[in-house]
């Protein structure tokens, strides 16, 4: 496959990716017509979580195991999965699809304050910090609080909290779970799972209501189970893996644009100046922090490239003597990257995905 191949290739998987994962908000709006919102939690990560397990083992991949690294799947699974499914469905009854597209879109935004509040985020250089002021005074605007009209109830607080939700999460996946030898697809598989059995647990609170199922629910909570969760979770990993994190980042600027136009079309939701508004604000805002990272990204990894042949070429034959294990140690890569994100400098790949999950 030639390089022009793979490039549309790859820009065909961002934009499929884009719009599965920005019609999101669409199906969980037509779902909870016949479902409560921890009814469709739940049917949500099972349904998704019983088509990976399939596809894992239908292509020869086992589930992790050792209590550690489901210890670490069970608190991604809470923070990545059941907390913010359940919120954006709370937080729906009361806010439009696309206006939830827009705020979720403040997830790389929260986790940049998160690396602040860490430590992790050291020496924030002035655009970046531009870019994060910037995206949250897109949120104000969106919210209108000087308004008696603004989206200032508790169902945009509960998309903020989902947002926020998910920065802690791959924060955390970046840092437990990612390229510690489990293949993407039995972590994606797993975590749906243990993001399956965490709802069920809460089911009794909020989940045993009487529910009004017809055709257009059904069809709505399948396909936010199969293709808005289970394949989009995956190949947010895929992408990520093949394409970089850089790439990868872009579908956070497209999601908002397809909820917002799905929820207008089909759902006939009203578009206001304001809102347009604090979107284009909150993308740019965004685009700030992401920009700066990038560059960084690229300089480092250029100077590690740098490095690495001059150490090279001026070790004489040792340089030789090391070759092989060089060698051995690139083609061990390549094949770990076949299952696993491949982390870019700079740039954890929890940060990548975050960017990009819903």
């Amino acid at each position: 496959m030639n390089s022009g191949t793979r490039s549309l290739w790859g820009g065909l998987r961002v934009a499929v990716l884009a719009l599965l994962w920005g019609s999101t908000f669409l199906w969980i709006e037509l779902a909870l017509r016949g479902l409560s919102p921890l009814q469709v939690t739940f049917v949500r990560c099972a349904l998704g979580a019983l088509v990976l397990v399939v596809a894992c083992y239908a292509t020869g991949h086992r589930m992790p195991r050792g209590v550690t690294v489901w210890r670490h799947i069970a608190v991604a699974a809470f923070f990545c999965n059941a907390l913010p499914f359940a919120l954006f469905s709370l937080g729906q009854q009361t806010v439009d699809s696309g206006l939830a597209g827009v705020l979720n879109a403040t997830t790389p935004l929260w986790s940049i304050a998160l690396g602040l509040a860490l430590g992790s985020e050291r020496g924030l250089r002035p655009v970046r910090l531009a870019g994060l002021l910037l995206g949250f005074t897109g949120t104000i605007v969106i919210f209108a609080p000087w308004q008696t009209t603004g989206a200032t109830g508790w169902g945009a607080l509960a998309i903020l909290g989902a947002a926020a939700s998910y920065a802690v999460a791959f924060t955390y996946m970046g840092r437990t779970l990612v390229r510690k030898g489990s293949p993407t697809l039995s972590l994606s598989a797993a975590q749906l799972v243990a993001a399956s059995g965490l709802t069920a647990l809460a089911m009794p609170v909020g989940g045993l209501e009487s529910v009004d199922v017809g055709p257009a629910v059904v069809t709505a909570a399948v396909v936010l189970s199969v293709f808005c969760t289970a394949i989009t979770f995956h190949l947010t990993y895929r992408i990520i893996n093949d394409e970089g994190a850089t790439n990868a980042a872009v579908v956070g600027y497209l999601l908002p644009v397809v909820s917002v136009l799905l929820g207008a079309v089909v759902l006939g939701e009203s578009l206001s100046v304001r809102v347009v508004l604090g979107m284009v604000v909150v993308l740019v805002g965004v685009g700030l922090t992401r920009r700066k990272a990038a560059a960084t990204s690229a300089a480092m990894s250029a100077s590690m490239s740098a490095s690495t042949s001059v150490s090279v070429s001026a070790s004489g034959d040792e340089g030789r003597g090391s070759e092989r294990p060089a060698d051995e140690a690139g083609a061990s890569g390549e094949r770990a990257s076949s299952d696993s994100v491949e982390p870019t400098s700079g740039d954890t790949p929890g940060r990548a995905l975050l960017e990009n999950a819903r």
